[in-house]
């Protein structure tokens, strides 16, 4: 029996695609994540949730805004009742945008021009990413004594979301704090009316635990727009289930069985990466390294990987990493700039993924934001199906790539920040699982 979509997400980046895509599955959601937004004449998709995978969040601002409304018009299409736009669970951006500016003409063009409120939560309590007091704590540190402190694109150096959105929007920005949150949906409800009569556009909600999502949860029943991180997707599919729209949904996460080579492919310089890569490498996983600086030189390393990689694959998992320590990073940006650094080791993972998709890999595990944008595009992949979570995050998917004449391939696609020290053998552990009777 077809479904009708329910809600309808617009993720800035693949891996928080995937992350939201997650929970909602997770929740009993059946969820269909496209890559980019697709055609407005491609029909009716059979979900209860549809995820459309932007690769927007470092983009310039009024880019991220026009593929966001493209997806809020495709997502319309489809007879969504409530849109969320994502981004991730440490409010990656800069004082020029792109969450303020999203978030502006999201709501501009569902309520009109300076109207219409909603809320930023990125709360993430199951990967330690809280909200108290309006500042973004990641585990026991404030965001700004995080290590994304030194993230090459996007610095967060305060971790004062009131603040920070504010730098970015046009709209008046307020604060739900937790002592309002704590007492219920009720309170929280009526702490947005208050802050709306007070010419309040977008109110910051703390969060500190999974009950908090719950409850904010049912206060955003039939807002027409939620922005958030993956966490708030905890909460909102309960009221769907009250009001008899939403059946469980046992099988949500279920995929086809995985065939074929494994390979993990690491753009991330993430503090949680980099120990990822070590914990493979000491437990004797092989492993290539990318240098940008020999991509730079004119060497062809997507050719020295594959033929790294190709009598190695028949033996487990590979690894190529571009993944460094943030010294390391900065002076590659130092020596060729911060954009082209990037798109340079970007260009060369995703050529390289292909690469191995064609000699047979069809289990992959692809680091870092950026980087699975890149490599998703590069399969040629448009649409995939959310299937078992590895780590709070981070699911499998099953795709369809030409790269391989149409085969399934297993991708999971990881943030950066996200995962546990063995996340990489553990990643292929879990599909063993679900194999299983």
């Amino acid at each position: 029996m077809s479904r009708r979509p329910l809600l309808g997400c617009i993720a800035d980046d693949f891996t928080g695609a995937t992350d939201l895509a997650n929970n909602l599955v997770r929740s009993g959601m059946r969820t269909v994540q496209t890559i980019g937004v697709p055609d407005e004449t491609g029909g009716p998709v059979d979900a209860d949730a549809l995820v459309v995978a932007l690769k927007s969040r470092t983009i310039p601002a009024d880019e991220a805004v026009a593929q966001s409304l493209a997806a809020l018009r495709w997502l319309q299409s489809q007879g969504v009742q409530q849109v969320c736009f994502k981004y991730c669970s440490t409010f990656d951006s800069t004082p020029a945008g792109n969450i303020g500016p999203v978030t502006d003409a999201l709501l501009d063009a569902l309520h009109g021009p300076g109207q219409g409120f909603t809320i930023a939560c990125p709360a993430f309590p199951d990967n330690q990413r809280t909200v108290f007091k309006g500042h973004l704590f990641v585990g026991d540190v404030l965001l700004s004594d995080s290590g994304m402190r030194h993230h090459p694109l996007t610095p967060m150096t305060d971790a004062n979301l009131v603040r920070v959105l504010q730098a970015q929007t046009q709209r008046r920005v307020g604060l739900v704090p937790h002592e309002v949150v704590a007492r219920g949906a009720e309170a929280i409800a009526q702490r947005f009316a208050a802050l709306q009569a007070d010419g309040v556009g977008i109110a910051v909600v703390d969060a500190i635990g999974n009950d908090d999502l719950y409850r904010i949860g049912v206060a955003l029943a039939g807002m027409p727009l939620v922005t958030a991180g993956s966490g708030i997707a905890i909460g909102l599919p309960q009221n769907w289930r009250t009001a008899g729209a939403l059946a469980p949904d046992e099988a949500a996460d279920r995929l086809p069985a995985a065939t074929g080579l494994r390979a993990v492919v690491s753009g991330s310089c993430s503090l949680a990466t980099n120990a990822q890569v070590q914990q493979f490498r000491q437990q004797g996983g092989t492993a290539f390294a990318v240098n940008p600086l020999d991509i730079a030189a004119g060497q062809d390393v997507v050719a020295q990987a594959l033929e790294w990689a190709a009598p190695r694959l028949a033996q487990g998992p590979v690894l190529v990493y571009a993944t460094a320590e943030a010294e390391a990073v900065r002076a590659v940006q130092a020596r060729l700039g911060v954009a082209e650094a990037g798109e340079l080791v970007e260009r060369t993972l995703s050529r390289i993924a292909a690469g191995l998709v064609q000699a047979g890999v069809r289990q992959l595990v692809v680091a870092g934001g950026e980087t699975s944008g890149a490599v998703v595009q590069a399969l040629g992949v448009r649409q995939m199906a959310i299937g078992p979570q590895i780590d709070p995050g981070v699911p499998w998917t099953a795709a369809v790539s030409p790269v391989c004449a149409g085969d399934t391939v297993h991708v999971a696609l990881k943030s950066g920040n996200f995962g546990s020290l063995d996340f990489f053998t553990k990643a292929f552990a879990r599909l063993e699982e679900q194999a299983r009777p």
